[in-house]
């Protein structure tokens, strides 16, 4: 994994979150992910920014462990698609 998730606490996505704030992703006031580069922020796949509409449809409730790991894969799996199309496009 490439992000951290350092603060324990509810582990709720509050309604008006998720906020990005540098390498941070806020889940709500006080947690976050950790090192969440610009790139794979703004990525968009199928027309979604696909860690902002991840985290969107999970507001209002409590994330689970599976689903904290979950979102960090996803980080992991995001930067090799980018690693990928930027491999593809100089051959």
């Amino acid at each position: 994994l490439v992000t951290r998730y350092p603060i324990e606490g509810t582990d709720q996505v509050e309604k008006t979150y998720p906020k990005r704030e540098g390498e941070r992703v806020k889940i709500n006031s006080t947690q976050y992910f950790e090192d969440v580069p610009e790139s794979v922020w703004t990525m968009h796949i199928g027309g979604y920014q696909v860690l902002e509409k991840w985290l969107k449809d999970r507001q209002e409730r409590t994330l689970s462990a599976d689903e904290i790991t979950h979102y960090q894969k996803i980080v992991v799996a995001l930067l090799r698609t980018q690693a990928i199309m930027r491999e593809m496009e100089s051959d």
